[in-house]
């Protein structure tokens, strides 16, 4: 999950080298990425784009599957994580945004987990989409995931601010607490606050994801040249995100 994807700074939780190194930790099992797994299967993608790629979980799994893997990511922390999973150099890394991928000729694009909602503006979000769109072969795909605003999940974060404390080789224990910050709909802020339980470091990362609804990203994906193949409910998040299934048009 990228924060502050467009093209303004990342969110420090994935641009400081630290919070980049123990970001793993806090991200869960992220069975979330079977179903891009399962889409890439399911067209016969060989050539994958990882838009957002971060410290790199889903760009290793795709390369595991023996396919081409490009990941792009606009934090260099992140980035360097990723590269350390991947020693041989299987996979070609590249700092920056959509904007910045070369005409790659790819099956697939992905955008997984916060990478969509956390492209803010509007105009980050049309270069995000012509970027993915010029780096596709007519009629590759694009697949990513959004937040569904009618279910209101910010109402849930704001009532229970989440306290997690993980055991991080290297760093010992780490405590992050995760507050809402401010809604403005259609835009909601949130903090990330990290404790180096070992030494005391505190570090905070501040950051915000934009709720668009289905019409409205449907919309934004005819006026870059999809054509909306499929929206589905998301397995690990049923009722509360839907996945997008996007065709590349030939014009």
């Amino acid at each position: 999950m990228v924060s502050g994807y467009g093209r303004g700074v990342p969110d420090a939780m994935f641009a400081h080298p630290r919070l980049a190194a123990v970001y793993d930790a806090f991200d869960g099992d992220r069975g979330d990425l079977a179903v891009y797994l399962a889409v890439a299967d399911e067209l016969g993608a060989r050539h994958v784009l990882d838009v957002g790629c971060g410290t790199g979980c889903l760009a290793i799994l795709l390369a595991d599957s023996g396919r081409t893997v490009v990941g792009v990511d606009p934090a260099e922390a992140s980035l360097q994580v990723a590269r350390s999973k991947d020693p041989s150099g299987r996979i070609t890394w590249i700092h920056g945004d959509a904007g910045d991928v070369p005409a790659l000729g790819a099956d697939l694009a992905v955008m997984t987990g916060n990478v969509a909602p956390v492209i803010l503006a509007d105009a980050d979000w049309s270069r995000t989409l012509r970027g993915v769109r010029a780096a596709l072969r007519p009629g590759g795909h694009l697949v990513f995931e959004t937040r569904r605003p009618e279910r209101r999940v910010w109402e849930d974060w704001a009532a229970e601010p989440t306290l997690l404390t993980r055991d991080v080789p290297g760093f010992g224990p780490v405590e992050q607490l995760f507050e809402v910050t401010d809604v403005s709909l259609p835009l909601v802020s949130f903090r990330h606050t990290y404790r180096f339980l070992a030494e005391g470091t505190v570090l905070t990362s501040d950051g915000s994801v934009r709720f668009r609804d289905r019409s409205e990203v449907e919309s934004d994906l005819a006026a870059s040249g999809f054509r909306v193949a499929d929206v589905r409910d998301a397995p690990d998040r049923p009722g509360r995100e839907f996945v997008f299934i996007a065709e590349r048009t030939s014009s």
